[in-house]
């Protein structure tokens, strides 16, 4: 995989579409593993339904562990809106989610997906850039507040 251009992803769907196709690809050709610019990263397919379509949707993101809880952060690459999935989540919290496993292997399991309210979101959020220093520069590029939500197995 090579560089990102984020803000071509962000202002073209059809580019971010081609984009999460071929991560979705080699996630599940190398077992939950991704390389290029997420080497080393923890990633998950989020399965959703689409808040207005109600249809499938299908979204590559990474996660990090945060006291103890699976956290997925909609950032957008710091876009002035949030990206789909989380609108998705937010009508229907019910999802599935695709993660590799120490074996190698993907296992796949429902999931509720429950959004830090501010409090919780601004304790947690620093914990977030420790991890992924990336995620600092994404919030100072924009003056919404990325969301953050924990998934909780079903």
């Amino acid at each position: 995989m090579t560089d990102i251009d984020k803000a071509k992803l962000v202002s073209d769907t059809n580019a971010l579409e081609e984009f999460n196709r071929n991560v979705v690809e080699e996630f599940r050709a190398n077992g939950g593993k991704v390389g290029g610019p997420f080497a080393g990263g923890q990633i998950l397919l989020l399965h959703t339904v689409g808040a207005k379509s109600g249809a499938a949707r299908l979204s590559p993101l990474a996660y990090l562990t945060i006291d103890g809880k699976m956290v997925i952060i909609g950032s957008y690459a710091g876009a002035p809106k949030d990206p789909a999935w989380v609108h998705n989540l937010r009508a229907n919290p019910r999802a599935r989610i695709e993660v590799g496993t120490e074996s190698g292997e993907i296992t796949a399991y429902d999931v509720v997906a429950r959004e830090f309210p501010d409090d919780e979101r601004d304790a947690a959020y620093p914990k977030v850039i420790e991890q992924a220093p990336v995620f600092a520069d994404y919030q100072a590029n924009t003056t919404r507040r990325i969301p953050l939500f924990e998934l909780v197995r079903d």
